[in-house]
């Protein structure tokens, strides 16, 4: 059997479909941000203007933020040295996950080396704990959490996106006795809508259904404290478990779960992604307190943020670009077409030092390939400006139709 070309023709189905993944070689420039370098392709680094980053806030680079990893480097040395079961265990992860469950006004808290791992690990050990669960799980989910429910060995059922009528009647018609999860996000990264947590937390509660929500797009944006759209809607307290990440708005590293004490046991006892697994570094942990704690005193972070992306909509809209107006803070740029989308990405990094990543499938379905935009805090409105000219430009030159 000829292995290579297995490899070769998996490869070259992805370039076919115009979906192949390039990955940008960048440095950003520290306290510059959005400001960067793109080595790719160029006899010398590149300035280039970050468009699509998930630091919504501008947090990897604020000083606070730095200077507590710093510090905790100097005073501790590089990594944790094992598991949270085997050294791996320090102070600065009991801290953190005291500040988080207090975030989310749960008992208990526990990190993860990553959002991904925090959904898989968690989602697939309550499948294993919960005998005869049913688990409903909103269409649009996040690929962790469909592979944790996947893992988990339970009957799944898929409700249609944020549909509360198609939720009740599968909810329904499930045994009644059977345990029961609802699993949703809170904002949807790629489309940017907004899930009814107070609606859904009514139906779990009428048909006897824990809730699992993923508020990674929306922790540290949202709510007084930066606690997420559970926060904002003051609900948090009828969420069984929330997850969320270190790695967006937070602007640093590492997933978690926030939860009641037994719960968070549980997982903390029974799931192999967290037990088998070398512990966050106590440097990305101090990094991560230092923004957590930062953003549950100051709101001015995130009122920026929400400004920009108003703005960035409405100069988008006027100029006739098909911008989906999205309820949230992302800010998606409608394209059909990989091919496209690329070429378009590609025009914008290479003529006009801005860096966009074209998402194609199978993170959004076929036929809705888009450019994603997520302007931040330091995205200024004469970066707008520029911006939104030189996609105006493009569509032009490559005669695509504007939106009606």
């Amino acid at each position: 059997m000829d292995y290579s070309q297995i490899f070769k023709q998996a490869i070259d189905r992805l370039h076919e479909e115009g979906r192949y993944r390039v990955f940008i070689d960048i440095l950003r420039n520290k306290g510059a941000y959005p400001n960067a370098r793109c080595f790719a392709g160029h006899n010398g680094p590149k300035p280039i203007t970050v468009w699509c980053s998930n630091d919504y806030l501008a947090m990897a680079q604020h000083p606070k933020v730095i200077g507590a990893m710093e510090e905790a480097l100097h005073d501790v040395g590089a990594g944790s040295g094992g598991t949270r079961n085997i050294g791996g265990n320090t102070h600065y992860h009991i801290d953190l996950e005291a500040e988080l469950a207090d975030l989310h006004e749960k008992e208990a808290a526990l990190l993860f080396t990553s959002g991904y791992v925090s959904n898989e690990a968690t989602l697939s050990t309550l499948g294993k704990l919960l005998p005869g669960c049913i688990i409903f799980s909103d269409e649009l989910n996040h690929a962790s959490m469909i592979a944790g429910i996947r893992h988990s060995g339970c009957p799944k059922l898929v409700w249609r996106h944020n549909d509360l009528a198609h939720l009740e009647e599968l909810l329904a018609a499930a045994d009644p006795d059977a345990p029961k999860l609802i699993a949703f996000e809170s904002v949807y990264s790629m489309d940017g809508d907004i899930a009814p947590i107070d609606a859904i937390c009514d139906l779990a509660d009428k048909y006897g259904a824990i809730t699992y929500l993923d508020e990674v797009h929306a922790v540290g944006m949202y709510g007084q404290r930066g606690g997420g759209i559970s926060d904002r809607d003051r609900v948090a307290s009828r969420v069984t478990i929330i997850e969320g990440t270190l790695g967006k708005a937070f602007g640093v590293m590492g997933g978690y779960i926030a939860a009641d004490r037994a719960i968070v046991d549980c997982i903390r006892s029974y799931a192999p992604g967290f037990i088998f697994t070398t512990s966050l570094s106590p440097v990305l942990v101090a990094g991560a307190l230092a923004s957590v704690r930062h953003l549950k005193q100051s709101g001015e972070e995130r009122a920026a943020q929400q400004a920009a992306a108003a703005t960035l909509k409405r100069l988008m809209a006027e100029a006739g670009l098909p911008v989906m107006l999205t309820e949230s803070h992302i800010v998606p740029l409608m394209v059909g077409c990989p091919v496209k989308a690329k070429k378009i990405s590609d025009i914008l990094l290479a003529e006009y030092g801005v860096y966009v990543q074209p998402i194609n499938y199978p993170t959004v379905p076929r036929g809705t390939e888009r450019l994603r935009f997520t302007p931040g805090p330091a995205h200024s409105p004469a970066m707008m400006a520029e911006l939104v000219a030189a996609l105006v430009e493009i569509w032009e030159r490559l005669e695509m139709r504007k939106a009606a």
